[in-house]
């Protein structure tokens, strides 16, 4: 038996930075995917998910199209390493989860990682962790058919306690920085809506699309090389270019999160975040009215700051809130969800926690 396990993630700030070549700033959580994994001669990979009701059998053979629903991320971990010329065995696959599904926390990337983890330690194959990243993102994108980056891939997989995950995506690099707010009096709360969202879905697609244009408009390889807003007048669409301004902005709002919190000044990095979550709203427009009045609420009330985190429609947000106005954050966004009609969130303190890994115990 071979268990593997993988964490979720939040991003602190950096939203839709990483296919744009840009920065973000993940945590890896407390909250795992577990694969335990029995290798056999077979053909065939049976998985299960204590998430979900009953066995869906996966040929080692598979092609995208083959498997949807939750075992595709797994049929495409598996074509992906076979695509690379790395062998899988069948056998048994049993998945137990505890991070949720649609909160925006990454579960996706924490199976695929989770998955892939076992079966590369099944092979004894020699994969190092951006190569492992690389394998679980043409998961998503090409046999899944999510666009997304590689955020959620390296948070998973390079995940520390009480660091943040500096990642560098043009370089495809990624540095541990400190991030403890519990030992400066402070709490990170995530307040779950409870209104799932759809990577696949058309609207993350056409954010990427918007921004693909307006890089071609400023006749630049990404958004990235771009850091000034003012050459964004040279963008065709307007919206393409409201686009453009959130992604140049949320870059600088990046590096400038990781300099305070390396002076541990809050109240810079809480403003920087609730910067970030105005420019998701009004720039990129990937909030809603619920993520908003959460969002709100939790500024109004005493936190530093408060951003959706994800990408975007629904998931969660994240506020830096004093310690000792954590009881008082959490009843104002309640109420604000009980006066706006909309299901009680829930909400919990978390912290960085560690990356994928064997399971020891």
């Amino acid at each position: 038996m071979i268990a593997w396990e993988a964490p979720g993630r939040i991003n602190l700030i950096g939203e839709h930075t990483d296919y744009n070549l840009g920065f973000a700033l993940p945590i890896a959580l407390p909250q795992r995917t577990i694969a335990r994994f029995e290798p056999s001669d077979d053909d065939v990979l049976t998985v299960r998910s204590n998430q979900f009701d009953g066995a869906v059998d996966i040929d080692l053979g598979t092609r995208p199209g083959d498997v949807d629903g939750w075992a595709a991320y797994v049929a495409g971990v598996v074509w992906a390493l076979r695509e690379a010329g790395h062998p899988v065995r069948g056998g048994r696959l049993d998945v137990n989860s505890d991070v949720e599904i649609g909160a925006g926390l990454s579960s996706s990337a924490a199976l695929e990682c989770a998955a892939l983890g076992a079966f590369v330690a099944a092979g004894e194959l020699s994969l190092d962790r951006i190569e492992q990243a690389r394998l679980a993102q043409r998961a998503e994108n090409e046999y899944v058919g999510a666009p997304t980056g590689l955020l959620d891939q390296l948070s998973a997989l390079f995940g520390a306690s009480k660091r943040a995950l500096l990642i560098d995506f043009r370089e495809v690099a990624v540095q541990q920085v400190p991030f403890d707010p519990e030992s400066v009096g402070a709490t990170l709360l995530v307040m779950n809506s409870h209104a799932a969202h759809e990577h696949a879905g058309g609207e993350y697609a056409a954010r990427r699309d918007s921004c693909e244009r307006a890089a071609r408009d400023l006749g630049v390889e990404s958004l990235r090389e771009v850091v000034d807003v003012d050459v964004l007048d040279a963008v065709g669409d307007q919206v393409d270019a409201r686009r453009a301004r959130h992604i140049v902005t949320e870059n600088a709002r990046v590096l400038d999160f990781v300099a305070a919190m390396r002076e541990s000044d809050l109240v810079a990095a809480g403003a920087l975040m609730t910067a970030s979550h105005a420019s998701m709203r009004d720039d990129f427009e990937i909030t809603t009215t619920q993520l908003d009045a959460i969002a709100e609420a939790a500024t109004a009330t005493g936190a530093f700051g408060a951003r959706m985190t994800g990408g975007g429609f629904g998931g969660c947000v994240i506020a830096l809130v004093p310690t000792d106005r954590v009881g008082a954050v959490s009843e104002a966004v309640e109420a604000a969800m009980r006066d706006g009609g909309y299901r009680a969130p829930t909400i919990t303190a978390t912290r960085a926690a560690a990356g994928a890994g064997a399971v020891t115990d």
